[in-house]
């Protein structure tokens, strides 16, 4: 599904750099945020199709952004993808969609993000055919 609209939300202003540039090659229209803060203002103003959110961040972690940003609309799919694996059984991570290791690989990424946005499309679809139905 290119076109899509990714938001990356990353401290790391290489990583986020990267990120943007990869995805955009696979046909991604990405935005980015350096902290959770601007994530989630940018969620709001201008809603993604799925957010790619790294865990450790200051002044507002990961986990604290995943929560405001299921509040902003739990619709939106959520890839949390961290260096630091031992946040994944925190009970706040279980609103992602996914849970990925940070690596320089980004072929389990990108085709996490493929699969979970072919099955919103999806899903898509068949409501709007239950809704052609009524």
């Amino acid at each position: 599904m290119k076109g899509n609209r990714i938001l990356v939300a990353d401290d790391n202003a290489e990583v986020r750099r990267y990120y943007v540039e990869e995805l955009m090659d696979e046909g991604y229209d990405v935005n980015a945020a350096s902290n959770g803060e601007e994530a989630v203002r940018i969620a709001r103003e201008d809603p993604p199709d799925l957010i790619i959110l790294d865990i450790a961040m200051p002044e507002k972690d990961g986990l604290e952004t995943l929560s405001e940003l299921v509040r902003v609309d739990g619709r939106i799919p959520v890839i949390v993808n961290t260096a630091y694996p031992m946040f994944r059984f925190d009970f706040r991570s279980h609103r992602a969609a996914a849970w990925l290791q940070k690596s320089s690989d980004l072929s389990e990424l990108k085709s996490t993000i493929r699969r979970i946005l072919d099955e919103r499309g999806r899903a898509a679809h068949e409501a709007g055919e239950a809704d052609d139905d009524e």
